[in-house]
């Protein structure tokens, strides 16, 4: 698909190493306090929330500690305040990079997220520079064996605008209001959703060398190591 999520390519992985599963509560558990604040701590009324809950019950990240979260962003329990904030850059061979974080103080991880780009010999971009590319999607992704030519004309008719195939799943493509619609078809129709996100989508992908795809994913990973990261996406072709 286009664009380039290294949250749903790391997730598995990442869910199986005991010894990083803290750090990775902790970013979720940001992401549903922020969900929250925006949207409200109703998961059946607010997709992003619904989303980020998914999430945290796939690392098994226990009910109280959700909970918490939730309130933290209804403001129901007390708590730093949190912002989310997206940087841009731009890659080799003109690779569009956004790198969303969630934050209690932007200047400080700007500085950080600066640090890691200029390490990889990338920089920083202006704001506006490359976000213009790139487009907020509801993505669903389901088994291969539940897809087929017949159920994908159903789907369209459900709101999915747009189907990719990936090496292990297909890919269903929205608009962020059919989020719902969309979700309900398929538990009508008793398909599993291997995972459900919001994510920003670039209409144009793009194809590189070898050389810049490995330089690309360190860059992703050391960006992965910084605890505010929560989202990674690019040009570069899935």
């Amino acid at each position: 698909m286009s664009g380039h999520s290294k949250w749903s390519q790391i997730k598995h992985k990442k869910a199986a190493e005991d010894a990083k599963r803290s750090k990775y509560f902790s970013k979720l558990s940001a992401m549903i306090t922020v969900a929250a604040r925006e949207g409200g701590g109703d998961p059946e009324k607010n997709p992003k929330l619904r989303v980020a809950i998914d999430k945290a019950k796939e690392f098994n990240m226990p009910k109280d500690n959700i909970e918490r979260a939730i309130k933290r962003g209804t403001g129901e329990l007390e708590g730093v305040k949190l912002e989310e904030v997206i940087f841009e850059a731009y890659g080799p061979e003109g690779v569009g990079i956004l790198i969303k974080t969630i934050t209690d103080n932007k200047n400080r991880t700007a500085n950080e997220i600066r640090s890691i780009l200029n390490k990889h010999n990338m920089k920083m971009a202006n704001s506006g520079s490359v976000s213009f590319q790139f487009k907020e999607k509801i993505v669903f992704r389901i088994p291969k064996e539940s897809y087929s030519e017949e159920l994908a004309l159903s789907l369209i008719e459900a709101g999915v605008e747009d189907i990719k195939e990936e090496q292990e799943a297909v890919v269903l493509i929205s608009s962020p209001q059919f989020f719902s619609q969309i979700k309900s078809f398929l538990e009508k129709r008793q398909i599993p959703v291997l995972e459900s996100s919001f994510e920003l989508v670039s209409a144009q992908e793009q194809e590189v060398s070898q050389e810049a795809k490995e330089a690309l994913e360190s860059l992703f990973e050391a960006l992965d190591q910084q605890p505010e990261v929560e989202e990674i996406y690019s040009t570069l072709r899935s």
